[in-house]
């Protein structure tokens, strides 16, 4: 079983994002279970979105102890990365997480920063990050999530999220 949390801001589209990533994991014929929860204040506020995948059957459908924490901002960090297994792994925006907790494993990545110089719009931040989720935890296939964003996303977008997923998965490999 695999446990991920994408947390950030609200408006910043985490949640579309897990929704995306379980979708994907559904697909390929995996369990998966998607939560959220979100401040009052809807945009700005702390927001988080919670996945788990498994092979067999999920008997609890709360994320315990992530195995991979997204944090999008400083905020999400520091509220949603405290219970990150000790051998998971901290995926953080570099520009919008200056102060790094303290882990053993950290893949920085200026998500919105990539979403802003190649697809032209911080919007997009979301994908750039859930492209480099898919290659850093390798639980579902990238042409598997392409149709997914694909299928969610609205036709007029669709050019530009596949643009945005596919600068997330290079993202990893530059940062290796």
């Amino acid at each position: 079983m695999n446990q991920l949390r994408f947390s950030g801001s609200g408006g910043q589209g985490v949640i579309t994002a897990a929704i995306i990533f379980a979708e994907a994991a559904i697909v390929e014929g995996k369990n998966a279970v998607q939560s959220q929860s979100y401040g009052p204040e809807a945009r700005g506020g702390a927001s988080k979105a919670e996945v788990i995948i498994a092979e067999d059957t999920i008997y609890h459908p709360k994320v315990l102890q992530p195995d991979y924490v997204l944090a999008m901002t400083q905020k999400a960090a520091d509220k949603y990365s405290g219970d990150l297994a000790a051998n998971g792994l901290l995926i953080l925006d570099t520009d919008l997480v200056p102060n790094v907790p303290a882990y053993s494993h950290i893949v920085r990545i200026p998500i919105t920063k990539l979403a802003v110089e190649k697809i032209g719009k911080a919007l997009y931040a979301n994908i750039v990050a859930l492209g480099a989720i898919v290659h850093l935890t390798q639980l579902v296939r990238l042409d598997t999530v392409r149709q997914c964003v694909a299928d969610r996303v609205p036709a007029s977008t669709i050019e530009q999220n596949m643009q945005a997923l596919q600068t997330g998965w290079d993202a990893v490999k530059a940062e290796s």
